[in-house]
């Protein structure tokens, strides 16, 4: 099936392959290689400008990219330190982006953040090419440019974190199941398998969790045989199982006692981060690590070794709450930093979606619109609705991964609503949706009202003219639809494009970056894996002059993280991640200084996280009991290379 572009006034055209000349005496095939080339452009222009004003990010991820960049293994299983202690909490993918990049050009800010500004350029091309296939150029466009103008795309592509490639191999995925389904072609199929393998291995379940709207789609659309279809599905399952299962076996087959220490798990297996840390336990509420509730461990000057547990962002925007606050419910998409992250064209994108069901209920069973419909859909349901209920840990950037879908919703519901405008039932749908986003804008911006106050009345404004413009379309005015239209994706993407640019504008560090302006209550903490505005420099110089294997022990992979990327040396992550994963024990740590492989035992701070503690107390009872305590800065260190 092949999309149409309506022209006022015409009949419809080919998009993909009309060769007419318009304007300029080029054909309508080059002014789409043009349109999407300026969408290219200034994506990779916008998300590279000023990339290194986040410095090393998030610093828990920095560290590990730092160590892939200097040894191979710690690049394969993503390791926190160079020497292979501990891996960071997910699976590597995104490591290995940010390791071999250093490995490449050196290790720095930009050759750790580049690489992920330019998965967003990707993930807009992939995005583009999907939905110009399900609705055409015009469609294709407009998904392109809303998803690269959504927050929590312009916050997540410009940083460290895992979620960046996950949503780029998702993005893949979708776009080779578009081209499977068009004509039941069974290799794109199993090439969309491998994607979602390797987008698992990124960020574990939540890379899946398109999956059933995959297997749904081309279920019900794909044009050949049930047979054929299910035999399809059978190998595109068999691909992701193999694309991710090489490197599950490669953990278990691989000697434990000679690869790093899988970080989140009980028992130093990766299958126990699927059901436990990273996987079920996750949406069940159940990842404590080993605390009472979500952790988020903090960095300051004086308590290197410190874990807290703090809401970083108190009550955040209209008292809606941030990180640790979000309340379970249909409402968490909608409201709270969920919100101001990617919940600008949610609206619009359910009333495509429902639009487009309804329009196109009698088409041939493998009507490509309507499959599209079903495609982007469901991965919007299935992933918005896990992102709703979850109960465990949850941070507000987690949906990223629902951004793709949402703009895709939103361009092809508006394309079938357009399509549809001389009809009254087209024309009210399509002055509805254009209303309902920017009165949904409105009330975003009014949450933040300090911040450019005239900017939602802009917006109200300009989608109550399109509505009347809209509205007023008839068979001799057709040109007022389409200011109307002009105008009402002006007044959509307005509050959205403004929000994404202010953060693009700031600086974010730590685990829990959020969108929009710098504000005191959002900003004013460091997250976990940075240290505090006054790095303790003598601490720095003294681990670098060491020559053992760790230049010093520290509670925390956070902690380690920081002091790595200050001194560039080794440091071995004491309980991993959230302090509590049963690595070292006091028996392995006694070996190891025994050895001289450890240089100094950094002590942790004296507060620590309601229900947390100090997880190895007995490490930390051993070393004060056996080695002369000394001030360094303002941290407390006990040199373990002298005798005990």
């Amino acid at each position: 099936m092949t999309a149409t572009l309506d022209v006022p006034g015409s009949l419809p055209i080919d998009a993909d392959t009309a060769a007419s000349e318009g304007r300029f005496g080029l054909s309508n095939t080059a002014w789409r290689r043009i349109a999407l080339g300026a969408l290219l452009v200034a994506t990779a222009v916008t998300y590279l400008w000023n990339i290194t004003i986040n410095g090393m990010g998030n610093g828990f991820y920095a560290g590990a990219a730092q160590a892939g960049s200097k040894n191979w293994e710690a690049l394969l299983f993503g390791s926190v330190d160079s020497q292979n202690f501990i891996t960071v909490d997910k699976p590597p993918v995104s490591q290995w982006v940010m390791g071999l990049s250093g490995q490449i050009f050196g290790f720095s800010s930009a050759s750790m953040l580049i690489p992920e500004a330019l998965m967003a350029v990707a993930a807009v091309a992939l995005l583009y090419g999907a939905v110009r296939r399900i609705s055409g150029t015009g469609a294709a466009l407009l998904a392109g440019a809303a998803f690269a103008l959504t927050p929590v795309v312009a916050l997540m592509f410009r940083y460290n974190n895992p979620d960046a490639v996950m949503v780029l191999l998702m993005m893949c995925a979708v776009y080779c199941t578009v081209r499977a389904v068009e004509r039941a072609g069974v290799k794109w199929l199993m090439l969309a398998g491998t994607a979602l393998g390797f987008a698992f291995l990124a960020k574990m379940l939540e890379g899946l969790m398109v999956a059933p709207a995959i297997g749904l789609v081309y279920l019900l659309v794909a044009p050949t045989s049930v047979r054929r279809r299910l035999a399809h599905l059978a190998a595109s399952v068999a691909a992701c199982l193999l694309s991710a299962g090489w490197f599950v076996a490669l953990t278990l087959l691989w000697p434990a006692s000679s690869r790093p220490y899988l970080a989140g798990s009980t028992d130093n297996n990766f299958m126990n981060l699927v059901i436990g840390y990273n996987g079920l336990a996750r949406i069940l509420g159940r990842n404590k690590a080993g605390g009472s509730g979500p952790t988020v461990p903090t960095n300051t000057h004086g308590q290197i070794g410190m874990s807290a547990a703090t809401d970083q962002h108190g009550g955040g925007f209209g008292g809606f709450g941030g990180f640790g606050r979000q309340n379970p419910g249909l409402t968490r998409l909608f409201t709270g930093e969920f919100g101001f992250e990617m919940g600008w064209l949610l609206p619009a994108a359910l009333l495509g979606l429902v639009f487009v069901l309804v329009v196109r209920a009698r088409a041939p069973r493998t009507d490509l619109i309507r499959g599209g419909a079903v495609l982007f859909g469901g991965w919007l349901l299935v992933d918005g609705l896990v992102l709703s209920y979850m109960k465990g840990m949850v941070h507000p950037y987690y949906c990223l991964s629902v951004v793709p879908a949402v703009a895709a919703l939103a361009a092809i519901g508006g394309r079938e609503m357009w399509r549809h405008r001389d009809r009254l039932f087209g024309r009210i749908a399509l002055a509805t949706t254009i209303l309902v986003t920017g009165v949904w804008s409105w009330w975003l911006l009014d949450r933040n009202a300090d911040w450019m106050p005239a900017l939602r009345w802009v917006v109200l404004v300009l989608a109550v003219a399109a509505v009347a413009l809209v509205l007023a379309h008839s068979a001799t005015r057709k040109r007022l639809a389409v200011a109307g239209l002009a105008l009402g994706i002006l007044a959509g993407g307005m509050g959205s494009a403004a929000y994404a640019f202010a953060t693009i504008g700031q600086s974010h560090a730590g685990g829990n970056a959020q969108v929009g302006p710098a504000q005191p209550a959002r900003n004013g903490a460091a997250g976990h894996g940075q240290r505090g505005d006054d790095d303790n420099a003598q601490l720095d110089a003294l681990l670098e002059g060491t020559g053992t294997k760790w230049s010093a022990a520290v509670n925390g992979s956070s902690a380690a993280a920081s002091l790595e990327l200050a001194s560039n040396t080794a440091v071995m992550a004491i309980g991993g991640f959230g302090g509590s994963d049963p690595v070292p024990s006091l028996s392995q740590f006694q070996a190891d200084v025994a050895n001289h492989e450890i240089g100094y035992y950094i002590a942790p701070g004296n507060q620590g996280g309601p229900g947390r503690g100090n997880q190895h107390a007995d490490i930390t009872a051993w070393v004060k009991a056996n080695f002369t305590p000394k001030t360094v800065g303002s941290d407390t260190v006990y040199d373990l290379t002298t005798s005990p």
